[in-house]
């Protein structure tokens, strides 16, 4: 067999186990700053076999302040407001409750499109560089199947079957 025909095989064979990865939903950026802005983009890749989603639920994690989701044509948009655990200081105003939850629901993104749900937000400084940020969330299709992208991923036991979407932070520069 050629050296072409290997490499081809071998990316082919790749690809196919590297696939099911790029079935989730994901964040846009792999990194984030503490102690600045960030702006959440959330990759929806597809429904929920074979249909259509109709709901985006995500979960605002402790630290991650102002969100202020971006609203879409044909979604109905809700937020979730509570007491932050602690105060912080976003851009030196002291904020102590916000927006803990956003859902972006009524919509309808066929199984086979693409979309990107968008919030800004700010990253605390108190939130530890070199840790991985997670927001859980819950996708809902129209015929009322969920699937919940909650799984924390636990060091040594591989890739959870549902993981939460998450961004590796980094010190601010």
């Amino acid at each position: 067999m050629s050296k072409f025909l290997n490499s081809a095989l071998a990316l082919t064979l790749a690809s196919l186990i590297a696939g099911p990865a790029f079935a989730h939903v994901t964040i846009e950026s792999k990194e984030a700053q503490v102690g600045t802005g960030f702006k959440l983009v959330l990759r929806v890749p597809h429904g929920c076999k074979g249909q259509a989603t109709s709901s985006i639920r995500v979960q605002i994690p402790e630290g991650v302040v102002n969100a202020k989701p971006m609203p879409k044509a044909g979604w109905t948009l809700e937020k979730v407001k509570g007491k932050y655990a602690a105060t912080y200081k976003p851009y030196g105003h002291e904020v102590s409750e916000g927006v803990k939850e956003i859902e972006w629901k009524g919509g309808n993104l066929p199984d086979d499109e693409y979309d990107e749900f968008t919030v800004s937000t700010y990253l605390d400084a108190s939130l530890k560089a070199g840790s991985t940020l997670y927001f859980p969330v819950v996708q809902t299709c129209v015929d009322g199947s969920a699937t919940r992208w909650i799984e924390i991923p636990v060091e040594g036991k591989g890739e959870p079957d549902a993981p939460a979407p998450g961004v590796k932070l980094i010190e601010k520069k």
